[in-house]
């Protein structure tokens, strides 16, 4: 059997995902709490998330995410990052309120650590798609529609990290 390189790649990617999905859960979390939702797009998904970031700037003439959408059509595998608002009850201040339980009377304001083990989680995301030399970028145009979409319900905050294994990056040299 001979098996060509475009014949494994989605698999390939897939495979690879999975294990940036396990790096992500695996990095170090404030009070050990998990906070995080992390889910893999693939094929049709992607697509239904290109065109709703396509839909969002035309209306809200942002366009980013237009470029952002193509990026994503590019990509074997789009992953999505979002974390719960939990306070860990540290009071901390971070938020900029004096204790949790006045933060938590403000549901729609994340405790300053839920978005510092994304930011964490995120790092050991890419940096298991680099290790596999799986083409990434950040994105937060994705979090954002995937919010719109309500495709991670119980997450405040999102990133999406498209994948992509191609002759060339298609996250460099964006216009």
């Amino acid at each position: 059997m001979i098996l060509r390189e475009e014949q494994i790649r989605n698999e390939a990617v897939l495979t690879v995902a999975k294990k940036i999905a396990i790096a992500a859960r695996t990095a170090p979390k404030g009070k050990g709490v998990d906070n995080l939702e992390i889910v893999i797009l693939t094929d049709d998904d992607i697509e239904r998330l290109a065109r709703a970031m396509c839909e969002i700037a035309e209306k809200e003439g942002r366009t980013s995410f237009k470029r952002d959408a193509e990026n994503c059509r590019n990509s074997q595998a789009v992953m999505l990052f979002g974390t719960k608002v939990q306070s860990l009850g540290l009071n901390c201040t971070f938020c900029g309120f004096k204790t949790c339980a006045e933060k938590d009377k403000q549901p729609s304001i994340p405790c300053f650590f839920n978005a510092n083990d994304l930011g964490i989680a995120i790092g050991s995301a890419v940096s298991r798609a680099a290790d596999n030399r799986i083409d990434n970028r950040v994105m937060y145009t994705i979090g954002y529609t995937a919010t719109k979409m309500n495709l991670l319900p119980d997450c405040l905050i999102v990133l999406g990290i498209p994948l992509s294994v191609s002759g060339k990056s298609p996250f460099f040299d964006r216009k």
